[in-house]
């Protein structure tokens, strides 16, 4: 078991950017709307909320989705079993932003780059976010942009300028200046089938999402590549996440003490980093052996 404590010492912390402020539409349409927004070109949306992550046994899925339903509606994008989300992550060389991660920084972030849907259908024009994922304390805030796949990568993999609009030039250089100091290179790739559902009325801005089939590969990080990806959460469980702007409902935290969800601080990087060997696993990896490797060319 790996030690919680770094090996050496840490390089310089930056000071914390001061927290961006959800934009007016985003607080009125709620989460949902806010993030499939995202998914078009467009300036730098960013956002705050409060994420709490449950790991649940596949079985349970059903009865908690019959549940969701009654009180939540359904992600427009997420029909017919849900969409694919696939994510690229960069790291240092020794792995710093998994290491704050594992030791609970307050402060800490990682740059992914995003794709949402069926990876196999992904070309130098498809919309993919580049994506700077952040935590203050106990606030989560992203703030990312949507650019072609081939800028996604001219920007992160051979760090050149981009085209960009003016409301996205500090972001830009943010991205570049973290790729550049930090010489951060692809070292995961995750992906799972996602359902999520979204609140109205007095729910508005909650959102939950279930995550089932989580694989991920450690090579390869273009898309669409036929590389093999394999699980790396045992397929008898899936990632549940409630995110809300303020707080948690009480009904959902209720259902969640019906169903005996556990909170769990899972990170599907840190899953991913520890299941391919390159760091020990620690006392947050999910328990249970690797299955055998899990490849399906219809995988989306």
């Amino acid at each position: 078991m790996r030690s919680l404590f770094r090996r050496g010492p840490a390089p310089p912390e930056p000071a914390p950017p001061a927290e961006p402020e959800p934009s007016r539409a985003a607080e009125q349409r709620g989460d949902d709307h806010a993030g499939h927004a995202m998914r078009a070109p467009s300036a730098l949306h960013q956002f705050n909320r409060y994420e709490i992550k449950y790991l649940l046994p596949s079985t349970q899925i059903p009865e908690l989705r019959a549940a969701l339903r009654s009180r939540l509606d359904a992600d427009s994008h997420g029909t017919d079993g849900g969409y694919g989300v696939w994510s690229t992550y960069y790291d240092t060389r020794d792995l710093r932003f998994y290491w704050e991660k594992i030791e609970g920084l307050k402060f800490r972030r990682k740059l992914r780059v995003r794709h949402y849907g069926d990876r196999f259908a992904v070309r130098d024009d498809s919309t993919v976010h580049v994506e700077i994922k952040q935590r203050v304390n106990r606030v989560t805030q992203k703030r990312r942009i949507a650019v072609p796949y081939l800028a996604a990568r001219d920007l992160c993999d051979r760090r050149a300028m981009i085209e960009h609009e003016p409301s996205q030039r500090a972001f830009v250089e943010e991205v570049l200046e973290l790729i550049s100091l930090l010489d951060l290179h692809p070292v995961a790739m995750t992906g799972y089938q996602r359902e999520a559902f979204v609140g109205r009325d007095a729910d508005t801005g909650l959102r939950v999402t279930l995550d089932q089939r989580v694989r991920g590969r450690d090579r390869d990080f273009h898309f669409a590549s036929g590389t093999e990806n394999r699980l790396i959460v045992p397929a008898r469980m899936s990632v549940v996440e409630f995110k809300a702007n303020e707080r948690v409902p009480y009904w959902l935290t209720d259902l969640a003490a019906h169903l005996s969800m556990s909170v769990a601080r899972v990170s599907k990087y840190c899953q991913s980093v520890e299941a391919f060997g390159r760091a020990p696993r620690s006392v947050f990896h999910v328990p249970e052996e690797i299955p055998s490797p899990d490849f399906e060319p219809s995988e989306v």
